[in-house]
């Protein structure tokens, strides 16, 4: 548990997820390469081949620095289950449910390759291919759970990777006729992001909003000093944010708090402090990077265990009544 306003971990998952992703698509389109004989000036085919087992072993590299500070996120914690079980996870179940997969059949492909000698090559080979749902997973868990997937150079990335590899696979398959067609469906992660998936149409980091709010209680305990509460929730409406509170007690009254809550899709951090605490929620004070602050209350009902639901309510401090 962290008593800290600090972005780091959540930003570092974003980054360490969209580098994987990236290198993913390189190495898939090396690969399509190989297989079908590309030759590029200069370079041998043992170079290429070297690039292409390097490229995978980066993909590797940072996709597990991406679970790990996913993993350690004090925003949206997930557990180890909801970590390696599809579907487990209540934050956009279906859309982390297909990186879990991407992942999981990585590893599996990770394995095969390790042991590429001591197994037939046709079987090899065919395992190989699941190179592709990898990709394909990959994509779309990135537009569906990834919070830059509405920013215009997330979807150009998205375009570009997509219409690349689809290109790359019609001259593979003798179809050059059809290397135009994946130009155009490389357009299609452009209008899902910006059309069934879009987070443009949300208000952009509005100082006054009133949403539905779930998360859970996620340590209680302490020692003879006194006692830890944390608390973390989202809120998926007009204003989607992640919320995060963390509070020291003491026989007293609070000794430490601290508080923090992030805009969806922008990233932007309203950080501060618990100003009141409640059986059932909090009030809490932050302020913006431009120096704006707002004031947030929180009230909830527990729903069974640690698991809560209940209300979120944020507005700027200028209007508080004297």
């Amino acid at each position: 548990m962290h008593l800290t306003s600090s972005p780091v971990d959540w930003y570092a998952a974003r980054a360490a997820g969209i580098v994987a992703y990236i290198l993913l698509t390189s190495v898939v389109c090396v690969g399509i390469g190989l297989a079908g004989r590309v030759r590029l000036p200069g370079w041998p085919r043992f170079a290429v081949e070297d690039v292409h087992r390097f490229g995978g072993l980066l993909v590797g590299a940072f996709l597990t620095l991406h679970i790990a500070t996913v993993a350690i996120d004090s925003f949206l914690p997930f557990s180890l289950t909801q970590l390696i079980v599809p579907l487990a996870a209540g934050y956009r179940p279906i859309w982390v449910a297909l990186g879990i997969v991407a992942a999981e059949l990585l590893i599996a492909l990770a394995i095969t390759n390790h042991y590429r000698r001591r197994i037939p090559y046709r079987w090899w080979r065919t395992t190989h291919y699941l190179n592709f749902v990898v990709w394909t997973a990959a994509t779309l868990h990135g537009l569906g759970s990834g919070t830059d997937r509405g920013a215009w150079w997330m979807q150009a990335l998205y375009a570009i990777s997509v219409a690349s590899v689809l290109m790359l696979l019609a001259r593979r398959v003798g179809r050059p006729r059809l290397v135009p067609l994946g130009a155009v469906v490389g357009l299609l992660p452009v209008l899902l992001a910006a059309g069934p998936l879009a987070l443009a149409s949300h208000p952009w980091n509005a100082a006054s909003f009133r949403d539905r709010l779930t998360g859970q209680i996620l340590q209680q305990g302490g020692g003879e000093t006194g006692q830890i509460v944390s608390m973390s929730g989202s809120a998926g409406g007009a204003q989607p944010v992640l919320v995060r509170a963390d509070l020291l007690l003491a026989s007293g009254g609070q000794q430490q708090t601290a508080f923090r809550m992030e805009y969806l899709p922008s990233g932007q951090l309203c950080s501060g402090t618990v100003t009141a605490t409640r059986s059932t929620g909090f009030d809490a004070t932050c302020r913006m990077s431009d120096g704006s602050q707002r004031d947030v209350s929180a009230d909830w009902s527990l729903t069974g265990g640690s698991k809560l639901s209940g209300t979120v309510v944020s507005r700027p401090a200028a209007e508080h009544d004297d």
